[in-house]
């Protein structure tokens, strides 16, 4: 069956009976979204300050592939595993964008017998989080031509305006439009563009802040252009806009409630583009999970490159979060993908390409040992066509590397599938302090910072960027110098170049622009070609969804 069709015969729960049968909350805590879904108060959160934490568990992967990884599917059947054995635990997920849900990605629901149901509300709509983010942004967006065509009483220069409009969509025909035509009476004439939702400053807001108060306080922060002097930053506060904007995200701001297959809890909040943002569910949420239950398995997206380098050096720096354990995810057909085989015939034997693809893996797995400062363990996310051989082949290698790699057939058996796998984990994370380093120091200049993560994650050689790019850089680094950074780049490669594959060193990492994220806290870094509004494919996944007369979805995956 597809994963749709197996998350439609799932034996759901009423969601309100099960979060108070599994940790004794209460339904008055809750506000449920019909009979699955439920949001929870941060009243009932804030009381949780005494309780102590649990232990965190990342799980990250390889550099994606056309192949697929599984890494939510990873992160649910390793969470379905631990409760199996008596670990009580609770898994933390990012919730899906429309964008690539009917693009090219698909959704983010897990798959095969490791899922999140109710699958279908997760990836289309859901709670309203997203719609909440992006009517936010747009209300700033809408200020501000607001302002300079009442008289613009603040002297913002419209030539550098810095804060877009965002729509949850891939729609590459608005990465560049002009507003204000048809007359006066329509605003002012000039340049502006789209980005993705998850893109959104106000998303890495969302994802990052503690409390309302701090929700306001960083939305009020948020730079959204300059004066006509071209020095004096002009703030959302400025605009009287933040309040507003928060009112907006009232509910958005509540971590949300949802089952997996085999009835455990799992925790879908905030969802960041790891590629163009940071790639982490919220803080919220992760930090509400540790007080309820004994571990946590969380997610960052796309390759430990990208999401977990952001969860170490943005989400933990900030949070004070401490992993104790990261969960490296890698198929063997990406293995040979990276190994230089083609799609079309990764389902055959190959035991050259899988030795060759393998280097990838090794680079991520030393970043997070070396680097990240975390124990490690490899899982081997089952595919019907592995062979043995190739199996045993990845199996010897992780073995000289001194890497754990464990065999993990959750996909097709659910929990039961990963125990394996959580024996090994929990083996780690009951035995070690919590604990990582980050990959620079907060006190190194913005450059140095981004030449740091170049060399020493990517295997770069060096950092290029216009002068431009460089004075810009130069001055932030006296307001912002402590900024970590959010680097925006392709996710299929170690390089710039979705195309190369494996473990490309000496390559050059050139910065194309940096964007100024205040109210975040981090400064955005563009490399290559990395779009903020991505577009469809030849054939988007759109074209294959369907429901039919009795409300049932077919074709989203």
């Amino acid at each position: 069956m597809s994963d749709i069709e197996i998350a439609q015969q799932a034996n759901m729960k009423p969601i309100i009976g099960l979060v108070k049968e599994h940790y004794g909350i209460e339904a008055e805590h809750l506000d449920p979204f019909g009979h699955y879904k439920a949001k929870i108060s941060l009243e009932y959160i804030n009381s949780l300050t005494d309780k102590e934490d649990g232990k965190l568990i990342l799980v990250t992967a390889i550099s994606p592939t056309p192949a697929g990884e599984g890494k939510t599917t990873t992160t649910v059947g390793l969470g379905d595993a631990m409760n199996r054995l008596g670990k009580k635990t609770i898994m933390c997920l990012r919730e899906p964008s429309l964008g690539p849900c009917f693009g090219v990605k698909g959704g983010a629901a897990g798959g095969g017998y490791a899922q999140v149901v109710p699958m279908e509300d997760i990836n289309l709509h859901f709670t309203g989080d997203f719609h909440a983010i992006g009517v936010a942004h747009n209300l700033l967006s809408a200020l501000i031509d607001n302002h300079i065509h009442h008289g613009n009483e603040l002297d913002i220069d419209p030539r550098r305006i810095q804060w877009k409009r965002v729509v949850d969509m891939n729609d590459r025909a608005l990465r560049n439009i002009i507003v204000g035509m048809g007359g006066v009476a329509n605003g002012y004439l000039r340049e502006d563009g789209y980005d993705i939702v998850v893109a959104s400053e106000v998303m890495a807001i969302l994802c990052l802040s503690t409390s309302r108060t701090d929700l306001k306080e960083r939305l009020g922060r948020i730079v959204i252009g300059y004066k006509s002097d071209k020095m004096t930053p002009v703030y959302a506060r400025d605009l009287n806009a933040h309040g507003s904007m928060a009112a907006l995200l009232k509910d958005a701001i509540k971590p949300n409630l949802v089952q997996t297959l085999e009835n455990n809890i799992a925790i879908i909040h905030g969802g960041p583009f790891a590629n163009i943002a940071h790639g982490c569910n919220t803080v919220t949420a992760t930090k509400t999970a540790l007080k309820l239950a004994d571990y946590v398995v969380t997610e960052a997206g796309f390759g430990a490159d990208l999401g977990a380098e952001k969860f170490v050096d943005i989400k933990c720096r900030m949070s004070g979060l401490k992993p104790s354990a990261v969960v490296l995810v890698a198929t063997i057909r990406a293995l040979k993908f990276h190994g230089g085989i083609n799609k079309e015939d990764l389902n055959r034997e190959n035991l050259a390409a899988v030795e060759k693809g393998f280097a990838n893996l090794e680079r991520h797995y030393r970043n997070i040992t070396e680097h990240y400062g975390l124990p490690c363990v490899v899982c081997i996310n089952h595919f019907t066509f592995d062979t043995d051989a190739e199996i045993a082949l990845l199996q010897q290698k992780c073995a000289a590397l001194g890497a754990n790699c464990i065999v993990s057939r959750h996909w097709a058996e659910g929990g039961q599938g990963a125990v394996d796998l959580a024996n090994a984990v929990v083996n780690i994370v009951d035995n070690r302090e919590p604990g990582c380093s980050y990959v620079y120091d907060e006190n190194l200049s913005l450059w140095d910072k981004i030449e740091t993560i170049a060399t020493k994650l990517y295997g770069a050689a060096g950092v290029t960027a216009s002068a431009k790019v460089k004075a810009q850089l130069a001055v932030w680094d006296a307001d912002y110098g402590t900024f970590p950074i959010c680097m925006a780049k392709t996710q299929m490669s170690f390089s710039t170049n979705p195309t190369v594959k494996g473990a490309p060193s000496g390559h050059t990492v050139e910065i194309r622009d940096v964007r100024l994220a205040n109210g975040a806290g981090f400064i955005v870094a563009i490399a290559g070609d990395m779009m903020t509004m991505p577009g469809l494919p030849k054939i988007p996944a759109a074209e294959r969804i369907d429901i039919d007369d009795d409300g049932r979805i077919s074709g989203l995956f």
